[in-house]
């Protein structure tokens, strides 16, 4: 099965279950990745996180529901997975701009929200410079916040790690320890397991004493390493290219080991980065 035609599995599943739990890790195994890579997929192709996807389908057909019959709010409510009126009335509202109860009124407006199918769209439009390598484990040391499940979350626990370290000096006493490759300080997420063991680490890669600091060793793997300059909204901006531009025609897809940024140069202004994708070749 193509990659694209797994995402649009993984989309059937979500429509099929809108009812009942979704299950991540499942959209992970339909897609053949982890549910972390199918969340950051998924939220650079549509343009929002699977979280506010989700809801908004969920209220596109709550609306539906308690359009012309009698269904009381409660019930539709549970139905959708929310255990109190008040949390369902909430989320109902950041969606129509309206509580459930105006739905019983004939001609309101409300908001639908169609089911999502991806397709590829080449676009192509600049040149993306990137090398395929083949590393041994190696070992960082560092430090490390647990990354949450729905991983929109994370976008502020991980810059106020950065900032933390970057105030009391840690940061530049991992700098002090670097001397193996890769040479810069290192954002490594580890999401590829389970759930519950997701981490983030900001490390180096050091042959020295860890006193006071995590170690890990990335495992051997093998590695999609694009090159790039400017500030982090850049480093973004080159990862969503990743998945959206080359991944789809690449001949590859997401392997099992940690995501990685490479900053060689932290120059908040104009860094010198990299950014690692392990993949393994596509099977035919």
């Amino acid at each position: 099965m193509e990659w694209m035609e797994r995402l649009n599995s993984a989309m059937d599943y979500i429509e099929k279950n809108l009812t009942d739990k979704i299950d991540y890790q499942q959209l992970g195994r339909i897609a053949c990745c982890s549910s972390y890579h199918f969340q950051r997929m998924f939220s650079y192709m549509a343009g929002m996180p699977l979280s506010e996807y989700i809801r908004k389908r969920k209220m596109s057909l709550a609306a539906v529901d308690l359009q012309g019959n009698d269904a009381k709010i409660i019930d539709i409510a549970e139905k959708y997975g929310y255990n109190s009126p008040t949390a369902f009335n909430r989320a109902f509202q950041s969606i129509h701009g309206i509580a459930p109860s105006a739905m019983k009124m004939e001609g309101t407006s409300i908001k639908s929200f169609p089911p999502i199918t991806f397709k590829i769209t080449i676009k192509g439009v600049e040149e993306m410079n990137y090398r395929i390598e083949t590393k041994d484990p190696f070992r960082i040391v560092g430090v490390s916040v647990p990354l949450e499940k729905e991983i929109e979350k994370n976008f502020a626990v991980i810059p106020k790690k950065w900032e933390e370290i970057s105030a009391d000096g840690t940061l530049q006493t991992l700098i002090q320890m670097m001397n193996a490759e890769p040479m810069g300080v290192l954002g490594v997420s580890l999401c590829n397991g389970e759930e519950d063991a997701w981490r983030y680490y900001i490390a180096v890669s050091t042959s020295k004493k860890a006193e006071n600091f995590e170690e890990y060793v990335v495992p051997k793997a093998t590695w999609a390493i694009f090159s790039g300059s400017g500030t982090n909204q850049s480093i973004q901006e080159l990862e969503k290219r990743i998945v959206t531009e080359w991944l789809p025609t690449s001949g590859y897809e997401y392997g099992s080991a940690p995501d990685i940024e490479v900053y060689i140069s932290p120059d908040p202004q104009n860094a010198q980065y990299e950014v690692w994708i392990p993949v393994t070749k596509k099977q035919a």
